[in-house]
């Protein structure tokens, strides 16, 4: 599902003339052993992007989705096996939901953030996999990381 169509789903409108490049589809884009200078180079792009306000990029735009995938990788961690149960696969989906809402709300802000990342391509792609959602966990710990040590705020 592309984040045009989750946006849709969600019934966010849209409306602004600003056009984006669509994110990579999720078999196109899939985290490698590097993804920390993918990381880096999503918020570098952000930071000088002239559309983007970096400075109203905070870690609290995207602290609720930040919480739960924090929530979901310390049960991941704890359950044994290389598959995810469904129960955790429903959590995953219902992040889905969280990150879509947050892009709405702040369609200027989070919403260019999670398209320039690939969050929901990312997260479509994770499936059952245990190691994939652990690898996207680590993806996100590594955007907020890089967002603070080039002068994003809390």
């Amino acid at each position: 599902m592309s984040m045009e169509d989750a946006f849709r789903k969600a019934g966010y409108k849209g409306g602004g003339k600003e056009q984006q490049k669509p994110a990579p589809a999720a078999k196109e884009f899939q985290l490698e052993k590097d993804y920390t200078a993918r990381a880096e180079q999503v918020i570098l792009e952000l930071k000088n992007s002239r559309e983007f306000k970096f400075g109203d990029f905070t870690t609290s735009k995207i602290r609720n989705i930040l919480a739960q995938v924090s929530e979901i990788y310390n049960d991941v961690l704890a359950e044994p096996g290389e598959s995810l149960s469904p129960e955790i696969q429903s959590r995953i989906e219902y992040l889905k939901v969280r990150l879509v809402y947050e892009c709405g709300r702040e369609p200027k802000i989070v919403k260019p953030f999670a398209e320039k990342a690939g969050l929901l391509e990312l997260l479509n792609g994770i499936g059952a996999s245990r190691q994939n959602f652990i690898d996207f966990a680590r993806y996100m710990e590594a955007l907020v990381a890089y967002h603070r040590f080039h002068g994003g705020r809390d």
